[in-house]
Parts: structure tokens; C-alpha cells; sequence
């Protein structure tokens, strides 16, 4: 009876580690596109690159409000409803976004992006995946967790090219239905992969409690040091990855005389280095330190950032730039969540992720906003790119000195303490 207990809680870890890689593969796709398009809009719609920032951001800052419920909606209900109705957003979104015209209806883009496809890109996000595996894992939750939120990078690496030579003829449109109707594709997928299984702490024991056990959870999670040191440093990480990388490496890139489709390449290079990066780290976060690797992480990104300042027009040394922050790019997601699984608990992994993910897209946000207004202004981003590597450098010291006792053979949902 144990066998098959387990044998059946390890097939439904790696049904929730399939489908989190596939449904994150294409959401982040979607938020990649925009990166892509945004020299095509301006000249399109007459926009600046500030303004289309702003939509970036907008998303952003609607995916900080939508992260934190649907954490706790991930620990309370699981994954599966939560995860079809992102699809259907997003998908929704991107055909409102690709039936703006400049004369006809030009608002539908922004909201079609930043409102509703951003509901989507706040429900379908790393750490509802992560807390789905780690409500399932028993073992080797960390490299679990790598691999399922991989996904994030994936689609970027293997869907971005086909997007950048799509759009090197100005048909963002198509590229854009193309990826709505695969988010809509794959909802009866995910309704058949995921099940109603919720694994050794599923959402039927986690729920229990109610909005008393929502109060409880939230006063120990504000009076613990180690969360807000955690969460500090991942508000900084998503000024440095999401806002300032995935909204301007690409137009920094062309700027730098690299073109549409070079540009591209270079971000996928970026992302499967991603890939390998977020996997290596789920898999060192089962044996080291965390904090420890975290630090190791943010400091490697700062010094790929200083690397950045020099590529001027050198695609070898974009290329470089691209392997190396690669590797440190959304590895600190595994390792994050391995850490407050054990630290917190697996009972509120949902909510201590989603609010850290709240965080993340403020800090994403004011990255994105910040580097159309620089850019702006300059008419360059040769002080984003410093500025970015002292923000990586204080998330670094934000994290080194917190302790890790490294028990994640503990029983599923035991927190260490707080």
C-alpha cells in the first residue's frame, strides 16, 4: 500500500512539474513578445518607448495585485482551475492586443496586454507552479521545482526566434494569434495532466482554517526577518531580470546595430542558459546552502551587468553577456522556494511565493518604466545597466547571513522555524 501511495504522489509531482513547464513555457512567451514588438508599435501607433514601458509595467504592476491570491488560492484549491483560467486570459488578451489598430481602436493593445492577458500572467507565474510541485513532493523538491518552472525559459528559447523572423516582416499580428490559440489549445490539456490529485499536502488539508488561518499566516510571515530578507531581495531581482533584461535587452540590442533577428538569437541564447541555470540551482539547492547560493547568484549577475556596459557594437560580447546572465537569471526561483518551503512551510508556500512574486513585479515595474524613461531622456541605457548591477549587489548582502539548516527530508508542510 505504501508503494503504490507513493508511486502515485510521484506520478502526480511530475504531471504538476509537466504541465507548470509547458503553461509557463507560453506565458512568458507572450510576456516576451512584447519586448520584440516594441520598435514595430512605435512606429506602428506612434508611440514612445517610454509609453510602451508603461504598458510593460502596467502588466507588472497588475500581476503584483493578482500574485498573492492566487498563491493562496494554489494552497487552498490547487493549481488546476487556477492554471485554465490564466490560460484563457492570456489567450483572450493577446487576440484583443492583435485587433488594435492605430485608427481603429488603438486602447484595445494596452488593455488587452497590460489588463487582461496581465490576470493571466499573475495566475499563470513561477510560484503557483512551484507550490504545486512542492504540495506533491517528497523528495528532491528542489530539482522538481527547477524543472517545472524552467518552462519560464523554454518557451522564450525555442518560440522567441520564430517570433523575431515573423516579425522581421511587421506581422506582430500573426504572431500574436498564433500564441493566443495555443494558450487556448492547451486548457483541456492541463484539465486531463493535472487531475484532482493534490499530493501529500493537498489543498483539502491546507484549506482548513479559514480567514483566521489567512491572518495567522500573514502575521508570521511579517514577523519573520528571514521572509522580509527574502522578500526584499526578490523585489530587487525583478528590477534587474524581468523589467530590465526581458523589456530591454532586445531593444538595447538593436540599438546596438544588431538587428530584429540577431537580437532574438541573443535572447534565446539568454534563455537556454536559463533553462540549464534553473535546473542546475533546483539541484544544488537540495545539497548547499541556500542563502548562500543565493548570494552566489546575485553577485554573478551584477558582474554580467558591468559586462553589459562594454558590448556597444560587439554581438561576441552580447553572446557572452547573454551565456552569463543566463545562468543566474530565474535560477534564484528554485532555490527560493526550496528555501521557504522548508523555512515557511509547504501549508503557505502559495501565499509566501505569491507575495514575494507581488514584489518581484513591483521591482519589474520600476525596471521596465525605468529604462524607457532613461532611454528617453539619454537617448541610451548606459546608466541602467550600473545601476542594476548595485541593485543585484544589495539583494546579495540582503540574503548572505541568513541561516539554513538544510532539513528537506522533513515531512511535506513542517516548517524549520520562522
Amino acid at each position: 500500500m505504501d508503494r503504490k501511495r507513493s508511486s502515485a504522489a510521484e506520478i502526480s509531482t511530475w504531471c504538476a512539474v509537466a504541465i507548470g513547464f509547458i503553461t509557463l513555457a507560453l506565458a512568458y512567451t507572450v510576456r516576451g513578445a512584447l519586448s520584440l514588438a516594441m520598435p514595430l508599435w512605435q512606429v506602428e501607433f506612434g508611440w514612445s518607448r517610454s509609453f510602451i514601458s508603461g504598458i510593460a509595467a502596467a502588466a507588472l504592476l497588475v500581476m503584483a495585485v493578482v500574485a498573492p491570491f492566487a498563491g493562496r488560492l494554489a494552497d487552498r484549491r490547487g493549481p488546476r482551475s487556477l492554471l485554465i483560467f490564466g490560460l484563457g486570459a492570456v489567450g483572450i488578451g493577446v487576440f484583443l492586443a492583435a485587433v488594435a489598430h492605430r485608427e481603429v481602436a488603438p486602447w484595445l493593445l494596452p488593455v488587452g496586454f497590460a489588463g487582461v492577458a496581465a490576470i493571466g500572467f499573475g495566475v499563470i507565474a513561477q510560484h503557483t507552479v512551484a507550490a504545486a510541485i512542492a504540495q506533491r513532493a517528497v523528495t528532491n523538491r528542489g530539482l522538481a521545482i527547477g524543472i517545472g518552472t524552467a518552462g519560464s525559459t523554454a518557451g522564450q528559447l525555442f518560440l522567441m526566434p520564430l517570433l523575431a523572423i515573423m516579425m522581421q516582416t511587421g506581422e506582430w499580428r500573426r504572431a500574436f494569434v498564433l500564441l493566443g490559440a495555443a494558450c487556448l489549445l492547451l486548457i483541456p490539456v492541463t484539465w486531463v495532466l493535472l487531475g484532482r490529485q493534490a499530493g501529500p499536502t493537498g489543498p483539502a488539508v491546507v484549506g482548513r482554517g479559514g480567514s483566521h488561518s489567512d491572518r495567522s499566516s500573514l502575521r508570521r510571515l511579517a514577523q519573520s526577518p528571514a521572509f522580509h530578507a527574502i522578500h526584499w531581495s526578490y523585489t530587487l531581482c525583478g528590477f534587474t531580470t524581468s523589467g530590465v533584461i526581458e523589456t530591454h535587452l532586445m531593444p538595447y540590442a538593436t540599438l546596438c546595430g544588431f538587428g530584429t533577428l540577431p537580437s532574438a538569437t541573443s535572447y534565446g541564447v539568454l534563455s537556454a542558459l536559463n533553462l540549464v541555470g534553473m535546473i542546475a540551482a533546483g539541484w544544488m539547492s537540495d545539497r548547499l546552502h541556500r542563502p548562500a547560493l543565493l548570494a552566489f547568484i546575485y553577485v554573478a549577475r551584477a558582474l554580467a551587468f558591468i559586462l553589459l556596459i562594454f558590448v556597444a557594437n560587439s554581438y561576441p560580447l552580447l553572446i557572452v553577456f547573454a551565456v552569463l546572465f543566463g545562468l543566474f537569471d530565474y535560477s534564484t526561483v528554485p532555490v527560493t522556494s526550496s528555501y521557504l518551503a522548508s523555512r515557511m512551510g509547504t501549508e503557505v508556500l502559495g501565499l509566501s511565493m505569491g507575495i514575494l512574486s507581488a514584489g518581484h513585479a513591483i521591482g519589474a515595474a520600476a525596471g521596465a518604466w525605468a529604462g524607457g524613461a532613461l532611454y528617453d531622456l539619454s537617448g541610451d541605457y548606459n546608466l541602467l545597466w550600473p545601476v542594476s548591477a548595485g541593485l543585484a549587489l544589495v539583494a546579495a548582502i540582503l540574503v548572505i547571513g541568513l541561516s539554513d539548516s538544510q532539513r528537506i527530508g522533513n515531512k511535506v508542510g513542517n516548517p524549520i522555524e520562522a
